[in-house]
């Protein structure tokens, strides 16, 4: 439900962030292993659209540790393919293994309009998300501080009161985002966002499931 998205990784992954000027800088994808022996890399997605980003000739600003050779550079679309559903990259400058390896964990950033629609319907910018008041039953219970991405699913970082809740970003839990209005509404099942209370062996019981 994320388009290419504007949240970091931590800097002892991949080093500082980008440097960002009028522009939103967003995430596009992450170089996560070399594949096999003439440059190729593997790529994480963060992007709804890899066949419209990763054209021959995309350039993305490169976000590594200060140490590597590649800081401070731009990285250029070679060639993009699938291999075994796996989205494969080749790049300028990048001709054997050896080079490959040296830009895994390497993050891709793109500029784009601060004031940019997702294209996707049902898509949205990690900075269209973050901020956002969290609703259920028509009651604030949080605020969306963060959105981490992985490969099954998103998750929502809610802030709720003293506690951290990680909301899965499915239609399912989150069937309504209006960023226009400042709110998402969640469906959350119990136990998510409250404690549920337990029975006299200590299991999880069910309010009101007694019938």
């Amino acid at each position: 439900m994320v388009a290419d998205t504007s949240s970091g990784e931590s800097s002892s992954d991949s080093g500082a962030r980008p440097p960002q000027d009028t522009k939103t800088q967003l995430r596009v994808g992450r170089l996560v292993k070399a594949h096999g022996l003439k440059g190729a890399l593997k790529i994480e997605l963060y992007t709804d659209d890899p066949d419209g980003r990763f054209i021959p000739g995309a350039s993305f600003t490169l976000q590594v540790p200060e140490s590597s050779e590649w800081h401070g550079k731009t990285l250029t679309v070679r060639e993009f393919r699938w291999m075994n559903s796996h989205p494969v990259a080749f790049f300028d400058g990048v001709e054997d293994r050896s080079a490959a390896e040296g830009l895994v964990r390497a993050i891709l950033w793109i500029d784009q309009d601060a004031a940019a629609t997702a294209p996707e319907e049902d898509a949205w910018y990690d900075h269209q998300l973050v901020g956002l008041d969290v609703l259920r039953d028509g009651v604030s219970v949080g605020r969306v501080m963060r959105v981490d991405h992985f490969p099954a699913h998103d998750l929502l970082l809610v802030r709720s009161g003293e506690r951290e809740v990680l909301v899965p970003f499915v239609k399912a839990i989150v069937p309504e985002v209006d960023p226009a209005a400042g709110f998402v509404v969640v469906t959350p099942p119990a136990g998510l966002f409250e404690e549920l209370p337990v029975d006299a062996d200590g299991e999880p019981t069910d309010d009101g499931s007694d019938a």
